[in-house]
């Protein structure tokens, strides 16, 4: 008679088991020690993409409803193609964002906008924006970079 029996089965399943838990305990005890450092940034220097991560990424929140013509992490830079609001078809609106430091402060985000107003002849026109409407985006993306930083430290 040939073959393993059920009790063999569990004996041989137990044993490799064994051996599987014995392995791990070896490869990690290679892990610890007191030589192994991990640097900590400070919450507000996220900056693994080459400028504030949490600018970063609360800018891209904030106009993902608009086209993107540009984008460059590595320096900080959004540019927006031209955006229509279908509620408004004769104004057209770019926005530029630039992140200038690594750490999350309201000096290191600026924001520009271009404007344009349909003509009658059929093309653009260039035309003032606002600078409640540019300081108003600047808001939106510093409350949403904080928002996120506040969310990655788990509170």
């Amino acid at each position: 008679m040939t073959g393993i029996t059920d009790t063999g089965r569990t004996r041989t399943s137990m044993l490799l088991r064994a051996g599987l838990c014995a392995t791990a305990i070896v490869a990690l005890a290679g892990c610890g020690g007191k030589n192994h450092r991990v640097a900590e940034l400070a919450p507000t220097q996220v900056n693994t993409i080459g400028v504030n991560s949490y600018l970063w990424r609360a800018s891209l929140d904030s106009i993902s409803f608009m086209p993107l013509l540009q984008s460059d992490s590595a320096g900080g830079v959004i540019v927006t193609d031209w955006y229509t609001n279908p509620k408004n078809p004769g104004e057209r609106v770019k926005v530029s964002i630039m992140i200038l430091d690594k750490d999350l402060r309201a000096d290191a985000l600026k924001v520009t906008s271009v404007r344009e107003v349909a003509s009658a002849g059929g093309g653009w026109t260039p035309a003032p924006v606002q600078a409640a409407t540019v300081q108003k985006l600047e808001d939106i993306i510093l409350t949403r970079a904080r928002d996120l930083r506040r969310n990655s430290m788990g509170g």
